[in-house]
């Protein structure tokens, strides 16, 4: 397992959209361990996809348990392998971050409920039936596989905003 550095927008592989990893061995079980202990290491991160860290492979890991307040009935650490939205129904519009665009949230819209269904590093098929924030995670998840980021997903420019620096705050005063 090592902790990798997360590609930033604009490097060209977040826009690229992601190959199917097909079956599973020991490099993509390599590529899931990296995925997991990177988004662990990243303060604030529920989610992470392979093309952010420069591998152009259909795959993530996501775990909104680690969340201050984490949400009921959540599925705890999921990783998946050529995921697929299977169904979605519903949506709002929230607040959004992205660890390979830093500096910006953005006001996206999306389900409010979904079904994913992709493979385990075991091999194994798993369905996520997944509502509110995990679903969004969920789908912010998939959204990299496709190339695209939050930026992509705004409906105009008044939809992003300057991301808060609160370790910064208060530096100014002496």
């Amino acid at each position: 397992m090592t902790v990798r550095s997360v590609v930033r927008y604009p490097a060209r592989v977040l826009k690229g959209i992601a190959g199917p990893v097909g079956s599973i061995g020991p490099v993509e079980r390599g590529l899931a361990a990296d995925l997991v202990e990177t988004m662990y290491d990243s303060p604030g991160c529920v989610g992470l996809a392979a093309p952010q860290l420069g591998v152009p492979s259909r795959a993530f890991a996501l775990d909104v348990s680690v969340m201050k307040k984490p949400p009921e009935g959540n599925h705890g650490l999921v990783v998946l392998f050529d995921p697929d939205l299977v169904a979605a129904d519903g949506s709002e519009i929230r607040r959004e971050g992205c660890m390979s665009v830093p500096d910006w949230t953005c006001d996206v819209r999306r389900a409010l409920h979904v079904v994913v269904r992709g493979t385990t590093p075991e091999g194994d098929v798993r369905v996520i039936e997944a509502s509110g924030f995990e679903a969004r995670a969920l789908q912010h998840e998939l959204d990299h596989l496709d190339g695209l980021l939050i930026l992509d997903r705004v409906a105009s420019r008044a939809d992003v905003f300057a991301r808060k620096r609160y370790a910064d705050k208060g530096k100014h005063l002496k």
